[in-house]
């Protein structure tokens, strides 16, 4: 999910850089140091949207440069348990399919797909039911539910984003679309 929050944080700007427009080199700090880094408290800051109130500038002893406490707004994309998120298949492996989901990725074990078995077809790398009625493929766009979050803020790569598509209105949207349009023409029918 993403939200607007209000953040704090202290920036440098080399002394080269005190001819030029401090509040622009403040932003493009702020962006260097912080966009696209993960906090186990706040998630993901996507992008950082304003400055609200730039400190009085301090030196350090024996460093040339200007430090500043900055007040921003950032986007922040942050990812909770039994939250239910939309995304794009990215990979399809034999033991599940990997999900992007903003600006990280979550994978769904190939037990959590479907309550049908699922097996995985090497030569047009998807996975298939036992049937052949319902398959998914890389660039699908499905729906599932996060039921684990490992946050790694040193190492992104590291983080793991368990997710599930085994229940009611979860999974590929194809397969949703489907079944929506059966559960209406059923109603039709019973009507």
């Amino acid at each position: 999910m993403y939200k607007m929050m209000t953040l704090i944080d202290t920036v440098r700007i080399d002394p080269l850089l005190f001819n030029e427009n401090i509040k622009k080199n403040i932003i493009k700090e702020l962006r260097k140091k912080l966009e696209g880094k993960i906090d186990k408290k706040i998630g993901c800051i996507v992008s950082i949207y304003s400055i609200e109130s730039i400190s009085d500038g301090y030196i350090l002893y024996g460093d040339g440069g200007v430090y500043y406490d900055v007040t921003f707004k950032a986007i922040v994309f942050t990812i909770e348990l039994q939250e239910i998120i939309e995304g794009i298949v990215l990979e399809i492996v034999s033991f599940g399919l990997f999900i992007s989901i903003g600006p990280v990725d979550g994978l769904v074990h190939i037990s959590q797909i479907n309550d049908e078995f699922m097996s995985y077809d090497q030569k047009n790398c998807r996975l298939t039911t036992k049937n052949g009625k319902k398959s998914i493929s890389e660039g699908d766009k499905v729906r599932a539910r996060v039921v684990a979050v490992s946050i790694n803020e040193h190492d992104q790569k590291e983080s793991k984003i368990g997710l599930t598509m085994r229940q009611t209105a979860l999974g590929n949207i194809q397969w949703i679309i489907e079944q929506q349009n059966k559960n209406n023409q059923e109603d039709i029918i019973n009507g």
